[in-house]
């Protein structure tokens, strides 16, 4: 498989017979080179989105419409854009899987907040949430934007994932320490990817300390459209 980062939290996942868009905001993002969209998105099957945020979300409207491709993610929000925006979509909630191709997919707790952004202010946009995707005899666990929570001995215990997506870049979300905790706590991981840092100043800029709390893992920093083969 390929792990692709998009910058932020976005990644492209070439596994088995699909290419995943996991939360694709590219316009706009400081990381991503503009001029490289159709790279990016060019044969992509589906889009999965953890929550609503617009650092998250931004670009999946356009891109489901562009590319005729389905969003994937909590029924309440995929609900609203099939009604709203006409875009196809495969709504379903947190223990739900779903069958993607010869990808399995399954939504998991998070612990964050969702909303889109409104004229008078912040609009419900669903609950917020992480993947387990499950192809090539191995699973991947993207945590979205989360906080470490007692759930994640749960998912191991469930799914035994080897891959960790893991957000690390602190202020809105685990820091790069409690997401080396959470990491060593409950997960058993070969690798793992922070993301979610690096974007703006307020963020964590390195991954030193993840690479220092996890000794024995494979913590590779990713580099935008650069490819992770694993």
């Amino acid at each position: 498989m390929k792990i692709i980062w998009l910058g932020h939290s976005g990644f492209r996942v070439e596994i088995e017979d699909q290419v995943l868009l996991i939360d694709p905001w590219l316009t706009g993002n400081p990381m991503f080179p503009a001029e490289r969209r159709d790279e990016a998105i060019g044969g992509a099957t589906q889009i999965l989105l953890t929550h609503a945020h617009g650092d998250h979300s931004g670009d999946a409207i356009a891109i489901a419409k562009e590319l005729g491709i389905p969003v994937v993610g909590t029924y309440d929000l995929v609900s609203f854009w099939e009604s709203r925006d006409g875009i196809q979509g495969v709504g379903f909630n947190k223990g739900g899987t779903v069958a993607l191709g010869r990808v399995k997919a399954t939504l998991v707790n998070a612990t964050h907040s969702s909303s889109l952004s409104g004229a008078t202010g912040p609009i419900y946009g669903g609950c917020e949430a992480g993947f387990m995707i499950e192809g090539e005899g191995r699973t991947i666990y993207v945590s979205g934007d989360t906080d470490v929570m007692a759930d994640m001995e749960i998912f191991e215990d469930l799914h035994h994932p080897e891959i960790g997506i893991l957000c690390a870049g602190g202020h809105f979300t685990m820091d790069m320490a409690r997401a080396a905790y959470a990491a060593k706590r409950f997960f058993n991981f070969k690798t793992v990817i922070p993301c979610h840092y690096r974007t703006f100043p307020l963020l964590a800029q390195s991954a030193e300390e993840l690479v220092n709390g996890l000794p024995g893992v494979d913590v590779r920093e990713p580099e935008v459209l650069v490819p992770i083969e694993l």
